[in-house]
């Protein structure tokens, strides 16, 4: 009989932990250590072959990973006498099944990696001794498959076994394609990583960029939500229709074309999801290939950087346990392909303009295995439409060659062709503007992060978190650029300076002095003379009015927010002659050049077009250039304003927030005037939108007591229209919609523009309570709880209303109200829980009975998901499965009963 403490070397092992280990493994069951671990190296062949060369292959491999292990520990730092503690669990852990297995996989010949990820699920599993914070299985895998080659390499009898590939050639061929190979290391990857994105960039925001040092992606980062867009880009149907069809024949986006009843249907579905969290959608199970689409701002690559840092920032002994994430920005990938330097994304990988540079071996293995979640960034970057197409062939072909490999690809909604990769099997996904608490969570965390801890510093970031916080809620101008993670950034440099003003108008010129004040192009004119100062913030603010103004004189008005290149050009060239600037065709060029690459103001939207980065500007820059003719150059008359402006396009959707915007730029007794010319129109088959329109015009006034007669009576005006009625308008029940509309609009001005007038409150009660319109009750309802949520009335009245309006739409407005703004109260569980038992809502019959409003639940569906660790939720849904009389609630409760107690 083999002495296999002899023939394994045991004697010669020193240590304190390998001998001895080894010495119990030769005592025991042997032959089922063998059999475990070869048994997914070698198949139904262990039986065929010698056991004895087996069992001698076996020892020595596990006597070189338990030194490795053991290695590792003194690496540590862990003491000789601590280190034997660890005799037990690693006995323990090598005779476990799933670890034989995972190390019997080095003998494979074509094997060059062993999932370390295995190894760590297995000691946790098997809670085994606390391992140090930094041990490293990484290092101890790629050690123990050196030593089993190594073995076969020494060893003839083995090597006839297993018939080992010849590594060295291999390396030599990796070596003449691409010289000298890279390696595999996870811990110098990680930290790569962190170097090149953990950093938040901020230095196109703010020059100085000095209280931003150290500002960490990762502990900032407010995750966004999202929206499925797999057949529809709502987006896309905003373009005017000549533009549209231009940007199909240059293949910037897909031919799709759907009839009026489609379109809507579409949107509506669009509109109707809940926005969910970004990172919850893409860990679930059926999420494998993703596309994520945004607007300029929306934080895109934010959100693929923090994937990969997400990654990065986990211990160094966790990192093989997760996806390696492999960050591709598509830009510099396609310039290599470009150049002949790489083929595919492997050799971009190991040879290209990547942040570090990865075998492609040991890549392709990773892959092989799953173990990758790879991160395409920018699909749009890819400006040349030929490139484009064959940098979306890569990535179907990649899912191809590794389908078990999670993919995310990024791109600007225009400038991305959908069809290739819905053909390929991706799910489309819109990011979301912010909501409410994601705007809070991330002011609280920029002065968190941006104040240092001394007290005057703290006392400083507590003034300012306040003053950012107020200007949000107090200011719709500033809430709309809030929702954009790109301009609420730009927010946050510009209240660490200064108060953000309250009028719309001068907070988006004081954003624009923002984002222009690094319109810097002027860098790379050095060798044109160009003075730096001769083009000043002023200077590029009057550009931008020209193309503002270029763009809504011009056929497609302001539908589209798109310029051609060579109009845009024009423009900068006129400018540019009229500063005097030496050559001005070739600076324009350059400024133009410029856009293509760097997004402030405006950006390349791809096909030779472009547009302001947000179209807020482009309706700032517009109103702007009127404002100027108006009040500074006097090329316009008011008359002529008025026509020109408001009488021109006052019914167009597109033009609101102009005609807005000039409303609060000029003086208040001119802006009277325009508000009383809007409702002397008889627009009753527009709905009163000119009402509407002047009331809005009225909230952009800072000193309404100019006009405080006017005011008075457009007030008066507006609350008529919550009796608005035409018999013919009940032609059918669109009609009826039409007239609904304007009621519930009507409640909602009120609110908003006469807020903090001394009527207003109690007439918002009197209608939630008393007025026999259905849609004004619950109007009125939804404004009280949010705009005045800290009135001692505002609480009874909704849960009266929740409980005993006749309308279920009404009571059902009531309930969302109350778990929105009111979640937290006491003995709202149980309010909500008797909501839905007592609701007495019955569904009728017909066409539109299956999509009427059952408050019942309503209420158990913020039961699930506002208290959904209750037993109380538990107890009210295995009631409503059994015995509500609504089915649609029985096979929701029966659903989320089933989910619950999984």
């Amino acid at each position: 009989m083999i002495d296999w403490v002899v023939a394994w070397g045991v004697v010669n092992v020193g240590g304190a932990i390998a001998a001895p280990i080894l010495k119990e493994l030769a005592k025991g069951a042997l032959e089922d250590y063998v059999k475990d671990f070869f048994k997914d190296c070698l198949g139904g062949l262990v039986g065929e072959l010698k056991q004895d060369d087996l069992k001698k292959a076996y020892g020595l491999a596990i006597k070189e990973f338990l030194k490795l292990v053991e290695e590792e520990l003194e690496f540590q730092g862990i003491h000789e006498a601590l280190i034997k503690e660890y005799k037990k669990p690693l006995k323990k852990f090598v005779q476990d099944e799933r670890v034989a297995t995972t190390l019997g996989l080095a003998f494979q010949e074509e094997c060059r990696s062993i999932p370390a990820r295995d190894l760590i699920k297995v000691w946790k599993e098997l809670d085994l001794l606390y391992l140090p914070e930094e041990f490293d299985w990484g290092q101890i895998s790629k050690g123990y498959i050196r030593a089993v080659k190594t073995l076969l390499k020494n060893s003839s009898e083995l090597r006839e076994i297993f018939s080992a590939q010849n590594l060295e050639q291999i390396a030599a061929n990796t070596a003449n394609l691409a010289g000298i190979q890279p390696d595999f290391n996870l811990a110098k990857y990680a930290e790569t990583i962190q170097e090149q994105y953990g950093n938040v960039k901020l230095d196109s925001l703010d020059a100085s960029g000095s209280a931003y040092n150290g500002l960490r992606l990762w502990k900032i980062f407010v995750p966004q939500t999202v929206r499925e867009c797999q057949e529809f880009l709502p987006q896309v149907f905003d373009i005017p229709k000549d533009r549209l069809e231009e940007l199909r024949e240059r293949g910037e986006i897909d031919d799709i074309e759907l009839e009026k009843y489609q379109l809507e249907e579409s949107r509506r579905r669009y509109v109707s999801q809940s926005p969910r969290s970004v990172l919850e959608m893409l860990q679930e199970p059926d999420k494998n290939y993703v596309v994520i689409l945004g607007d300029p701002g929306s934080g895109k690559s934010t959100l693929l950087q923090y994937l990969a840092l997400d990654w990065a920032e986990k211990p160094l002994r966790e990192l093989p346990a997760h996806p390696l994430p492999l960050l591709i920005e598509l830009r510099l990938y396609a310039r290599d392909k470009a150049a002949g330097k790489c083929k595919s994304f492997l050799e971009f990988l190991h040879q290209g303009n990547f942040v570090n540079k990865l075998n492609q071996f040991d890549v392709d293995k990773q892959l092989r295995e799953g173990n990758v979640l790879a991160l395409f960034d920018g699909v749009d970057e890819v400006f040349d439409p030929h490139l484009r197409e064959e940098v979306i062939n890569d990535i179907h072909g990649f899912t191809n060659d590794y389908p078990q490999v999670r993919v995310v690809v990024t791109s600007r909604w225009l400038g991305y062709k959908a069809q290739r990769l819905r053909d390929a099997e991706f799910q489309h996904f819109m990011l979301q503007d912010f909501e409410d608490e994601q705007v809070t969570t991330f002011i609280e965390r920029w002065h968190e992060l941006t104040f240092r801890e001394e007290k005057t510093e703290q006392i400083e970031r507590d003034r300012k978190q306040e003053r950012l916080t107020k200007a949000v809620k107090d200011s719709k101008a500033i809430r709309q650029l809030a929702v954009n993670p790109l301009l609420l950034t730009m927010m946050a440099i510009l209240n660490r300076y200064q108060e953000l003003p309250r009028d719309r108008a001068r907070l988006y010129e004081r954003a624009s002095e923002v984002l222009l004040h690094q319109w810097d192009f002027e860098r790379n004119l050095i060798n044109e003379d160009l003075d730096p100062r001769a083009i000043d913030v002023s200077d590029k603010q009057a550009i931008l009015r020209q193309v503002a103004d270029y763009m809504q004189s011009s056929k497609d008005g302001l539908k589209g927010n798109i310029i051609a290149g060579e109009d845009l050009k024009d423009i900068l060239r006129t400018s540019l002659k009229g500063m005097e600037i030496q050559n001005p065709k070739k600076v324009a060029g350059v400024m133009l050049e410029q856009l293509r690459h760097r997004n402030f103001i405006l950006c390349d939207l791809g096909g030779d077009n472009y547009g302001f980065v947000h179209r807020t500007f482009l309706e700032y820059f517009c109103a702007s250039a009127f404002v100027r003719k108006f009040e500074k150059t006097k090329e316009l008359t008011f008359d002529r304003l008025w026509q020109q402006t408001f009488e021109s396009h006052w019914q167009e959707e597109t033009w609101v927030e102009v005609l807005r915007l000039i409303s609060g730029m000029i003086e208040p007794e001119f802006t009277g005037k325009i508000i009383k010319k809007l409702t002397t129109i008889n627009s009753k088959e527009t709905r009163h939108s000119n009402i509407f329109l002047a009331a809005e015009c009225l909230l952009e006034v800072r000193q309404r007591s100019d006009i405080s007669r006017t005011g008075q009576l457009l007030k008066k005006q507006v609350e008529k229209l919550t009796r608005f009625d035409l018999d013919y308008f009940y032609n059918s029940y669109e009609d009826a919609k039409l007239v609904w509309e304007v009621h519930e609009k009507a409640v909602q001005t009120v609110a908003l523009v006469w807020h903090d007038f001394s009527g207003t409150l109690p007439w918002l009660k009197q209608r939630a309570q008393h007025d026999d319109n259905y849609r004004v009750r619950k109007a009125a309802v939804q404004e009280l709880a949010r705009g005045w949520k800290n009135d001692p009335d505002t609480l009874p009245i909704l849960k009266q209303r929740a409980q005993h309006d006749d309308n279920p739409i009404v009571r059902k407005a009531a309930v969302q109200e109350l778990a929105r703004g009111w979640k937290d109260e006491p003995n709202m569980l149980e309010f909500m829980a008797a909501i839905t038992l007592e609701d007495p809502f019955e569904r009728g019959t017909g066409k539109v009975a299956q999509f009427a409003t059952n408050p019942r639940q309503t209420a158990l569906e913020i039961l699930v998901k506002s208290y959904r660790e209750s037993s109380r939720t538990l107890e009210v849904l295995g009631d409503r499965a059994v015995n509500d009389s609504d089915e649609q609630v029985r096979e929701y409760a029966t659903e989320q009963l089933e989910k619950l107690q999984s």
